[in-house]
């Protein structure tokens, strides 16, 4: 089943560059127990990479996934995918997957996620993995510049994944904007525009 959600704009007191939105680049390297007989990345080990890349998003802001989500009983399950294969991975090669908050509801996060061939993203990348909007003072994306991406770079898989925040002990969801208002603050400074 597919759900479709109405677009959340920013509500923060921030105005609306401020809420430019912020992109993380994880990077992978293809092993060649993750491929198929075909010598490509098998599908559904995009969904490996993408959660390490959440994860590694979440680092980023400075909340560990590990201490304020588990450490506290909670847990955060896939609760939608929407995924689009256009072009292979292949044994050996390396490959960047590139994170944002595309939408922020008070239950439900949804990311987008895209993988590029890692020669695909610019030199000029910050050292952290972190692309934004430098004129954002103040916010989460304030230390990132631009391009990361080089000009005409396709993604090779595009995907909208949708995560909740549920109770661990009895898969309970939980709103994230009650719960982790830090975090649902720091996303609402970030989702990407309509």
């Amino acid at each position: 089943m597919r759900f479709r959600y109405n677009l959340v704009k920013p509500t923060s007191a921030f105005d609306e560059r401020a809420s430019a939105s912020m992109h993380r680049h994880t990077p992978i390297k293809v092993r060649y127990g993750e491929t198929d007989m075909m010598g490509v990345v098998y599908h559904a080990n995009y969904l490996l990479y993408f959660e390490d890349a959440r994860i590694d998003f979440l680092d980023a802001l400075g909340f560990s996934y590990a201490e304020r989500i588990e450490g506290a009983g909670y847990m955060s399950p896939i609760h939608d995918i929407e995924i689009h294969y256009k072009a292979p991975l292949r044994y050996g090669e390396a490959g960047v997957v590139r994170t944002s908050v595309a939408k922020n509801l008070p239950m439900r996060t949804v990311y987008r996620q895209q993988v590029y061939r890692a020669e695909d993203v610019s030199e000029g990348e910050a050292a952290d993995g972190i692309e934004g909007d430098p004129g954002t003072e103040g916010t989460a994306a304030a230390s990132c510049h631009e391009p990361h991406l080089r000009e005409g770079a396709t993604p090779l898989v595009d995907a909208l994944v949708t995560v909740c925040v549920v109770e661990r002990d009895t898969f309970k969801p939980v709103s994230l904007r009650r719960t982790f208002p830090d975090l649902y603050a720091k996303y609402e400074d970030i989702v990407e525009e309509a």
